[in-house]
């Protein structure tokens, strides 16, 4: 497969800008690390929010033998150590060298989640090293250090210059630099002691160096301003990060089942087993995927889907947790377990996909690398140098060095790319589009052509039978009939299911039943060899004739499926079956051409009824009488003709191309597990029109990652200048680019509120 998303990334990106860095996955933790099996241990780690924080820790065990694996989850905190026994020790006193504080969390922490998903409650998505408290006495921390830091200006601004004045400045500053900075200092040097450059490092240096030299009520300014700034954009962070952990709390923590003496009873959604009975009242969220077995009602599946109507349910249909039963009082089986729902595998995927870095992700965190070590040889240089050649002295130099060390922070250039691509992953998953990485979510806005399925895709994909025609045989035709109906009801193809539908079942024993892909089935019934299936089938068995021709080219110009009943001797039946054409393919088809992207249709189905569907979809192109290996071949030709090439399809015939192509679209509601698994996108609703709206968030995305690519690296060098020439103070360098980090997380959080009406960029 040519487009699996990139790993991450396993150099040290060079900034540690708390949980403002944590959207590399989501706050829903809707899973601690798969830490319940024998040789994992499980630790929570308060300080390890970043990516950055993920690449030193693996870079200070990297040489210790015996680890087998690491498992992050950043959202929760927690990593998941596979290690032999004699190793972990071993392990845990590298993490804590690096300066991280690893606590163990009990063997059964993954199970004391509500649902048993094992959500992490014992923080709310913000437990900082820096604001231990709520959100609240945090501020009240800071706002007293900001106070101190004031009050510190202000004497060295108004009062006399004496010993008594100094002195209680010099108090005041001490006080704000603690409240403010104590978790600084400690990442800060634990950083320096391994020679690493981050935010901390640059921080701690600086502002030691701004009070040795004198500079003590600036060094707490620029403390007490950096610690509030950096509280505030990691709470805006959050917001992106709850755009996913909101689903979480969409599913009720208990459910009303029915016991075996037949009474009812609220039990935990956790202990709730498969093919259990469940009653939900009218307004009540569906705790667990099901089937509805009593009672007819409407669902608002918008958590889930996407769409903005109720959508009408009977008996046999199916619901998913998290959705609203709108109308009337039901009863549903079980058809998933709480942890396997479709909504906790969309917040797995989510979460997954966060973990993957995107390329423009890939490519900041590259130049970074780069970045901060030059600009920290520029401060050394301008430290040592310029006293020697320009008209300055010691502390004017050492003073400007350090502005230049605050300056050299990359923390608005490293957040820019992450939060802008979880607030895309977000607002798509709002939609009931889930994208499992960055690099699908920045790649599909260079989609050149897009191949669709037939079948389900296009089409509703529920055919009805709509002719019979029987060809002179010795069997009687309601036997044909029943041999007919019990080889399509053991088959998943839609078109065999329509005539299993509409025909009486024989209820014959069927023997060496078989699967022929891309043709059709055969099995041994009542003694006979029979096949149902298409054209080709027939031809196969070279019981086609120039008669049996004629009929079908009659039935395919109508855009017709035709399926036939053979024995080994020749055919029995043709049945032929109608599909229509879903009202959004066509405004899909529409949009998707406004876009500049190619439509190709790619179906099993005659090369006639293909033309003509496709005619009416409104499609460039159709290619019938295809096979999972000819659709396959198809992706990439197209490949070589447009370039990148996507492929949407929902069945088991269309996972090969789905994983050949740049990027697989799976139907989610109607998919299979297999297309779904293939599939780097999943529409949730199988409306189309989520297509060219990926296409255009995708735009949307790629748009503001550069916009604020620009900003960060506009404003640090609008100041690098400044600072040289005498233009920007240490404070002002703080400003600047604390500055700069909430211009662009705010910026990326835009992508929120992007309305899936919007069709052009």
């Amino acid at each position: 497969m040519n487009n699996t998303p990139s790993k991450p990334a396993t150099t040290v990106p060079t900034c540690e800008c708390s949980s403002a860095c944590a959207s590399s996955k989501s706050d829903s933790s809707h899973a601690l690390p798969q830490s319940a099996k024998a040789g994992v241990s499980v630790f929570r780690i308060p300080t390890m929010d970043c990516a950055s924080e993920e690449g030193e820790i693996r870079h200070a065990v990297a040489n210790i033998p015996g680890v087998r694996s690491l498992q992050f989850q950043l959202a929760a905190r927690t990593l998941s150590i596979d290690a032999e026994a004699d190793s972990l020790p071993l392990v845990l006193a590298a993490i804590r060298k690096a300066g991280f504080k690893p606590t163990p969390l009990s063997s059964n922490a993954s199970e004391t989640g509500p649902h048993g998903q094992g959500h992490d409650h014992a923080h709310d998505g913000h437990d900082h090293d820096h604001n231990d408290a709520s959100f609240p006495s945090g501020i009240q921390k800071y706002a007293l250090a900001l106070a101190l830091a004031v009050g510190a200006e202000s004497i060295a601004f108004f009062a006399p210059d004496t010993r008594i004045f100094q002195g209680l400045g010099m108090v005041l500053s001490v006080g704000a630099i603690a409240l403010a900075g104590f978790s600084t200092y400690v990442k800060g040097l634990a950083a320096l002691r391994n020679f690493r450059l981050n935010i901390n490092a640059l921080m701690t240096v600086a502002v030691t160096g701004a009070f040795l030299i004198g500079q003590w009520p600036e060094a707490a300014m620029v403390m007490a301003l950096y610690a509030i700034a950096e509280l505030i954009e990691a709470r805006a962070v959050d917001r992106a990060r709850g755009a996913i952990k909101s689903l979480l709390d969409l599913t009720p923590e208990t459910a009303e089942t029915r016991q075996s003496d037949g009474s009812w009873q609220i039990v935990p959604v956790s202990s709730v087993v498969l093919d259990a009975v469940v009653r939900i009242k009218p307004g009540a969220r569906i705790p667990v995927d099901a089937a509805i077995v009593i009672g007819s009602t409407s669902v608002d599946q918008a958590s889930v889907t996407g769409e903005s109507i109720p959508v009408d349910k009977a008996p046999g249909d199916s619901v998913f947790a998290g959705t609203i039963n709108a109308t009337a009082t039901i009863e549903v089986r079980v058809t998933a377990l709480p942890s396997n729902s479709v909504l906790s595998r969309i917040i797995h995927a989510v979460e997954q996909a966060q973990g993957s870095r995107a390329p423009t992700q890939q490519f900041v965190d590259k130049f970074a690398a780069v970045y901060t070590p030059a600009v920290f040889v520029l401060a050394l240089g301008v430290a040592l140098l310029t006293p020697w050649l320009m008209d300055w002295t010691w502390a004017q130099a050492i003073y400007k060095a350090l502005v230049l060390l605050v300056i050299a922070c990359p923390c608005a250039l490293v957040i820019s790319t992450p939060v802008t691509v979880v607030s895309g992953l977000a607002a798509a998953a709002r939609r009931g589009i889930l994208i499992k990485g960055g690099v699908y979510l920045e790649g599909a806005r260079k989609i050149k052509v897009v191949a669709l399925d037939k079948t389900g895709t296009i089409t509703e994909g529920k055919p009805v039978l709509v002719d019979t025609e029987f060809v002179k045989s010795e069997v009687p035709e309601w036997q044909v009939l029943r041999w007919a109906a019990d080889l399509a009801a053991h088959s998943d193809h839609p078109v065999s299911k329509a005539i299993a539908k509409s025909l009486d079942p024989g209820n014959s024993v069927l023997q060496d039943f078989k699967v022929v892909a891309g043709r059709g089935v055969e099995a041994l019934v009542d003694g006979q060899m029979l096949c149902l299936g298409n054209h080709r089938l027939i031809e196969d068995r070279k019981l086609c004739s120039s008669s049996i021709e004629a009929r079908l080219a009659e039935h395919e110009a109508q855009g017709r499926t035709v399926t036939m009943l053979a024995s080994q001797n020749q055919v029995l039946a043709i049945f032929a079956v109608a599909d229509t054409i879903k009202e959004t393919s066509r405004e899909a088809l529409a949009q998707l051409h406004a876009l500049g992207v190619t439509s190709v249709m790619l179906t099993g189905d005659n090369e006639a009824t293909a033309k003509t569907i496709a005619k009416q979809a409104g499609i460039d192109d159709a290619r019938g009488n295809l096979l999972p290996e000819d659709k396959l071949t198809a992706i990439e030709e197209l490949q070589k003709r447009y370039g990148l090439t996507a492929m949407t399809g929902d069945g088991i015939n269309d996972a090969p191309a789905l994983a050949r192509s740049d990027i697989g679209f799976a139907m989610g509601v109607a998919g299979t597990d297999t297309a779904m698994e293939a599939a780097d996108v999943v529409i949730m609703n199988d409306d189309l029109r989520r297509i060219p709206e990926t296409i255009v968030l995708s735009r949307k995305t790629q748009a503001i990652l550069w916009q604020n690519i620009t900003l960060a690296l506009g404003i640090k060098a609008v100041f690098l200048v400044l600072a040289l020439f005498n233009g920007a103070s240490m404070w002002m360098a703080v400003f600047a680019d604390m500055g700069a980090s909430l211009l662009v997380v705010f910026n990326g959080l835009r992508l929120l509120g992007v309305k899936s009406s919007e069709k052009t960029v």
